[in-house]
């Protein structure tokens, strides 16, 4: 019995089919509420806020957007795949499709996600102090770098067993070579979340700090802008480093050759915390909705009008600098 669990492991079949289909549930959910919800958001950065003619960060967030609907299509298939039992799809070409699209995508995510508080953070901070990003991010070429930069990394993650955890599984086949590859695709993996943290925290804590010092301008106007630098942290924290800790844990059971069932637990349970990340998709939008008031404002009165009572609906020629509003001007500086 346990040489047939060891098998499937390395076959990349689930081992608890049941629960791999509570996993392919999740995601579809995930599908059916974040697909609408970021095409509305979609929608209105291209039709009613015309993003490229902005000055603000509004390119960072469209990006944002944009690699989280291009993650959201590779859901239905994953969720397939786990329906049939397996972990992955056994067909070579579309399970290498897939990796690239998830990575590259994530990572997008996760790009666009730091270079916006990199962003708030000079704003905040050094709100007088020329920058490199300031300067660049008033033409769409840096997001076409940040994909750019990010097409590299997902070569390691594309290797043959990386979606099956089998990272410095000890095997007679073992070679150096082996160990390298194995290591640099960790490597990626990691440095894409923990670096990105790192960033986070330390743009996040002085923010923070720096709007608590301020002390000309309305209190509740603050308290909204030091809820919105923590809103990024917040979906960072849920959706990305339980994933992070979980392959920690799984790549240690897989170096000190621990159990085949300690193994396929920690497996089963990065696959789990991995379907969590996805939820990235859904609470995204909470980043855009805390960026303005005008935003929410627009997309109640495009969406769902009946919410909104006695509002002057945002035109277009005042959505065109939506991110620097003259009601909030605390809020928008901060974005």
């Amino acid at each position: 019995m346990e040489n047939s669990t060891y098998q499937l492991i390395e076959d990349c079949n689930a081992t608890n089919k049941a629960l791999y289909k509570f996993y392919a549930a999740v995601m579809i959910v995930i599908f059916i509420l974040a697909l609408p919800l970021n095409a509305s958001v979609l929608h209105l950065f291209i039709f009613k806020l015309k993003f490229w003619k902005s000055n603000s960060n509004n390119i960072f967030l469209f990006n944002l957007v944009l690699a989280d609907i291009l993650l959201l299509f590779c859901l239905p298939i994953k969720a397939y795949n786990f329906i049939q039992g397996e972990r992955r799809s056994e067909n070579d070409v579309v399970c290498k499709a897939m990796l690239f699209m998830l990575f590259l995508n994530r990572g997008a995510s996760i790009a666009f996600l730091t270079v916006t508080s990199i962003d708030r953070y000079f704003n905040v901070v050094h709100p007088g102090r020329k920058n490199l990003l300031r300067a660049l991010k008033k033409s769409p070429q840096i997001s076409v770098l940040i994909w750019l930069l990010l097409l590299p990394l997902t070569i390691p993650t594309m290797l043959k067993t990386f979606e099956c955890c089998n990272s410095h599984k000890t095997t007679q086949d073992d070679t150096l070579v082996k160990d390298v590859v194995d290591s640099l695709r960790e490597v990626v993996f990691f440095t894409q979340i923990v670096i990105p943290f790192v960033i986070l925290v330390y743009c996040t804590v002085h923010i923070v700090n720096r709007l608590r010092k301020k002390t000309v301008g309305d209190r509740t106007k603050l308290r909204r802008a030091v809820f919105l630098v923590t809103t990024v942290m917040v979906v960072f924290s849920i959706c990305f480093l339980p994933c992070a800790l979980a392959r920690m844990v799984l790549l240690i059971t897989r170096i000190e050759n621990m159990s085949e069932p300690a193994q396929d637990k920690a497996a089963v349970a990065f696959d789990g915390l991995m379907v969590l990340s996805y939820m990235d998709c859904l609470l995204d939008p909470l980043v855009y909705c805390f960026c303005s008031t005008k935003f929410k404002a627009l997309y109640l009165t495009n969406y769902f009008p009946f919410l909104v009572k006695d509002a002057q609906v945002p035109t277009e020629s005042s959505t065109g600098n939506m991110s620097h509003p003259t009601s909030h001007p605390t809020c928008n500086n901060v974005i």
